[in-house]
């Protein structure tokens, strides 16, 4: 009787022990997975948060000051969650106590802190909640220049406005006739392309606006060419040529500061006589002078128009260089203008003179004039580059071969008129001309700076 009751203490012991140890392994077990589930909602968090800043794309020509708002501006439109502004340098999504649910019932969920280091990097603090426990969880991301893989400078022609051809107009390609491919954006307008007379596009065209549609008038308005290299009309040319809805390209953003550094001839203003002004070296025209130039006139280097400013060439115009206007790309007024009313001639950077330095190295720009509504009206052999301006219209006999892109900034219609025969030469332009911002600002992950916080 005495063994058997030191053996009931003995196992009475142990099944009191194995009870508390197993009740002690479950509050463990449920605290680790409380645990687990809010590093879990932390981890969640962070790859939302970024997500959000993968979606980020900052124009080039954005001063660094403002790439952090930039950034948490785009989150805030991303998330739909309103920030809690603490300072200029640091916004919280979400809070304490209103995290951002994780789950249906409200039991996991998150907060972030997006903070400013410096103007090239961002240092973001994610704090996950499970059942009442927190983990937080600290990383880094870094601004970065990124190259623009495909721009506007991948067609002959494009415009942000819709497109007009009347009269007799040929948009064709030199060597191939992709390089006379159009690309239109006409957001605002449905009506995107307009062809009216004998006028032909020899390459395909792409519509950003998924409502966008095409007008032919005329029994030899045309897009496109078949396997013999004959022009397509009617119906089969819109049906076989043209592609509605397609994505967005990027246009790059024209920066004349690049060239104001050639800058150093005559400062032209409304004291001038313009009547010596038949050779223009690395000139500036002064902002309200409004020049007309009625003699032929010889432009050599950099023509730097500051605005706002009408400039018209009434005689012939040879051109050695690049004409630039410094306006704002988002100006469609159509305030500032430059029109060519002659014959106009031109010749690459290449072939300045020494004395013109490193300026025969930019290559690839005839004209670069934001915020300028551009017009041509007179015959051209060759233009040595691309066009860039908020408005370009080819009227009367202008015609001739560009030796790259047009591209038209402005939301209006782009129009085409008269007998403005234009061949494109795009073959062996690589990537995007001298003058042009080329790359875009995006956020990448630093993995390095991954810590978990106590």
């Amino acid at each position: 009787m005495i063994v058997a009751m030191l053996f009931v203490m003995v196992f009475s012991a142990l099944s009191v022990g194995m009870f508390s140890m197993s009740s002690g392994n479950a509050i463990v077990a449920s605290n680790l997975h409380k645990a687990n589930a809010a590093r879990s909602s932390a981890e969640s968090g962070l790859e939302i948060v970024r997500y959000y800043l993968s979606q980020v794309e900052i124009d080039g020509d954005v001063t660094e000051d403002q790439w952090f708002p930039r950034a948490t501006n785009k989150i805030l439109d991303l998330s739909g969650v309103n920030f809690v502004e603490q300072s200029a340098d640091l916004v919280t999504l979400g809070s304490n106590d209103s995290p951002i649910a994780l789950n249906n019932d409200g039991s996991q969920g998150f907060y972030a802190q997006v903070e400013r280091d410096g103007n090239k990097r961002i240092r973001i603090l994610v704090t996950g909640n499970a059942s009442g426990i927190e983990r937080k969880i600290q990383t880094g991301f870094l601004f970065d220049d990124y190259p623009i893989p495909a721009s506007a400078f991948d067609f002959g022609v494009a415009t942000k406005g819709p497109l007009e051809l009347s009269g007799n107009i040929m948009l064709d390609g030199v060597n191939l006739t992709v390089e006379s491919d159009v690309y239109i954006e006409s957001l605002n307008y449905n009506n995107a392309l307009e062809i009216i007379g004998n006028s032909q596009i020899a390459g395909d065209v792409q519509i950003v606006n998924p409502d966008g549609y095409v007008t032919l008038q005329g029994g030899q308005a045309g897009i496109g060419t078949d396997e013999n290299g004959d022009p397509v009309t009617g119906i089969e040319a819109i049906q076989n040529h043209v592609d509605v809805g397609v994505p967005e390209t990027t246009f790059p953003i024209p920066d004349a500061t690049h060239f104001e550094q050639y800058v150093t001839g005559v400062t032209i203003d409304s004291s001038t006589d313009l009547s010596l002004m038949t050779t223009l070296n690395n000139v500036r025209i002064a902002a309200g002078t409004n020049p007309t130039f009625t003699a032929d006139t010889q432009i050599n280097g950099v023509l730097y128009i500051e605005q706002p400013n009408v400039v018209n060439f009434g005689g012939n115009a040879e051109i050695t260089g690049v004409i630039v206007g410094d306006g704002d790309y988002t100006d469609n007024s159509g305030t500032n203008q430059i029109t060519f009313n002659g014959t106009v001639s031109s010749s690459p950077v290449t072939e300045l003179p020494e004395s013109f330095g490193s300026l025969r190295e930019d290559t690839g720009t005839f004209m670069m004039a934001p915020g300028f509504a551009v017009s041509m009206g007179g015959n051209f052999g060759t233009l040595n580059g691309a066009i860039a301006a908020n408005g370009v219209e080819f009227f009367g006999n202008a015609g001739g071969t560009i030796g790259g892109s047009v591209l038209n900034y402005s939301g209006n219609p782009m129009v085409l008129g008269g007998n403005s025969d234009l061949s494109f030469n795009r073959t062996g332009n690589v990537g995007i001309p001298v003058g042009f911002i080329s790359y875009v600002v995006i956020i990448t992950y630093d993995p390095s700076d991954y810590e978990e916080v106590i």
